[in-house]
């Protein structure tokens, strides 16, 4: 048993002091995949990896609707989850009409920028993540751990418990799914 599986069960078991242990032990990791996350976004992004980490960390840990974890698979599953409800939340509240969602860009053309922009609608992405999910969890569960939390195939078979050739198969699967229903969506 890791120490993030025993502080996690410890946790689940009421223990008031466990939750600041794992903040350490897990930083780390989180940070990096936080980091990874953000570095997809469309520049202009304003929340950064460490409030993304605390934010999912509150979730997961001290919220209301806190829970078991069984493995650190499991937590790291959650963690992504919760940074892709966090960024869909961020999405969505950027293009409210109060937070200035109606104004456009004001390009510059003489300045070129640094890196190429990704070119994901993150609302349209979670949308059809959902359809996917309601008719096969496993894939949209893949999608997460890979997309929100940049975990590799291996990684993400493992926290899945899946074969790497399945998971390996169902990322295909899933990208093409994805990439067909958000064009779908966007007609």
């Amino acid at each position: 048993m890791t120490d993030v599986t025993r502080i996690l069960t410890a946790i689940d078991q009421g223990d008031p002091r466990a939750a600041a242990k794992l903040l350490p032990v897990v930083y780390d990791e989180l940070r990096k995949l936080a980091a990874q996350k953000l570095s997809q976004e469309n520049p202009g992004q304003t929340l950064e990896a460490t409030a993304l980490v605390h934010e999912a960390y509150l979730r997961l840990v001290d919220g209301p609707h806190s829970q078991e974890w069984n493995s650190r698979g499991h937590f790291f599953a959650a963690a992504a989850e919760a940074m892709r409800r966090i960024l869909v939340e961020q999405a969505r509240h950027k293009r409210s009409l109060k937070a200035g969602g109606g104004r456009l860009r004001q390009e510059m053309p003489d300045i070129e920028p640094a890196v190429d922009e990704p070119d994901i609608d993150l609302l349209a992405l979670n949308e059809a993540l959902a359809k996917l999910e309601s008719q096969d969890k496993r894939r949209a569960d893949l999608v997460k751990l890979r997309f929100f939390a940049g975990l590799t195939i291996e990684q993400a078979a493992q926290a899945l418990g899946i074969a790497t050739s399945t998971a390996d198969s169902d990322w295909a699967y899933a990208r093409c799914w994805l990439r067909v229903e958000m064009k779908r969506g966007s007609e």
